[in-house]
């Protein structure tokens, strides 16, 4: 993982972001650096980004004394939704938005402008599960996808002994957790599941669950749903994951631990997809990768901006901001306080280039 480094000189589009060292600084403290970038932006969207925008927002802000960013955590689907009324600048997602979505009407845009998803906030997804007793637990693909749909219900099942023969695994009730709300967490483990066994997860992915069972809202309230719970599993961010045990998971003929690096590794490996606006980055992942070295259940979040926005000033700002976002610094400040993969060079120049855009 990256150490934990203070940004240095940015530049922002039409702007020079002057760095500040920082420690301790609150996600919406003032900050004491002087540019020439002023005035507020609103966004909201992914929870699995919460962490990683509570460090940027401070880092920012405190660069640019005259800046206030707030971020809401609301989820994805519901990011998406204030994002098209009007009602955020820029919204956070887990799931990038559809070219039939993108030709639709943006509120917050200028009229007629489009909008752009981009790859900024890369993190491994975990199953962290609470089962007296267990401290080391293996799953691969198809024993995720029985638990979650429903078809192993108990924790000594033959399938589950299979993988696990020392863990001591219980006569227990699996008490499988999800996301009650439209989510991109959802959608990029189903992703997973779709990829690599869709004879047992035939649903195509989707930001809502398709089964029954346990349902909690965002990320923090799976991990407070397993935490609290009794012989419990769920998908969270690993930013959130905590104190609680993570299992390995197979990739090829290994059984491995979830990492940055390996996260980063799997981006890397995988292409974007073919889009009509080439600002537009959508990451294709290849979730059935067996690789040395990657982690395949990931989860690719984006932010959604205007391609134009109604006010010069505004641009400038969001671009200052999102720039920072995906720039070495910003990555790197986001790796040491969020647990995130940063994105590689190549890779960040690329999301770069396609914020500069943004008029």
């Amino acid at each position: 993982m990256a150490t934990k480094k203070h940004p240095a000189l940015f530049l922002g589009t039409g702007a020079a972001v002057t760095a500040l060292l920082l420690s301790g600084c609150a996600a919406n403290e003032i900050g004491q650096g002087t540019s020439d970038l002023k005035g507020t932006l609103d966004g909201a969207g992914s929870s699995a980004q919460a962490s990683a925008q509570d460090v940027w927002m401070s880092k920012f802000q405190g660069a640019n004394a005259s800046v206030t960013i707030n971020y809401d955590p609301t989820g994805s689907g519901a990011g998406r939704e204030q994002f098209i009324g009007g009602g955020v600048d820029f919204a956070g997602s887990d799931s990038a938005l559809s070219e039939d979505e993108l030709a639709g009407e943006f509120a917050a845009c200028a009229p007629g402008s489009l909008a752009i998803n981009l790859p900024v906030y890369v993190s491994p997804l975990v199953l962290v599960y609470n089962v007296d007793g267990v401290d080391n637990l293996r799953l691969d693909p198809a024993s995720i996808a029985n638990i979650f749909s429903g078809t192993i219900t108990r924790w000594n099942d033959p399938a589950l002994v299979a993988l696990n023969p020392d863990a001591g695994l219980p006569d227990e009730p699996i008490s499988a957790v999800h996301r009650s709300d439209d989510s991109g967490t959802t959608k990029n483990f189903a992703d997973y599941l779709h990829q690599n066994v869709p004879e047992i997860w035939p649903n195509e992915p989707e930001d809502a669950f398709p089964y029954d069972g346990e349902g909690a809202q965002g990320n923090s309230g799976v991990v407070s749903a397993v935490a609290n719970g009794n012989s419990t599993i769920g998908y969270a961010d690993a930013s959130k994951a905590g104190d609680l045990a993570v299992a390995a998971l197979q990739v090829g003929d290994e059984f491995v631990d979830y990492s940055a690096e390996a996260a980063a590794a799997i981006i890397d490996a995988s292409p974007l997809v073919e889009r009509e606006n080439p600002n537009d980055l959508v990451v294709d992942v290849d979730r059935t990768s067996t690789a040395a070295g990657v982690y395949p259940l990931v989860l690719v979040s984006y932010l959604i901006a205007c391609e134009e926005y109604p006010e010069a000033d505004q641009a400038e700002l969001i671009t200052g901001y999102l720039g920072y976002v995906a720039s070495a610094e910003g990555q790197a400040a986001a790796a040491a306080g969020a647990g995130s993969a940063p994105l590689s060079e190549e890779f960040s120049t690329r999301v770069q280039d396609a914020i500069a855009t943004i008029r």
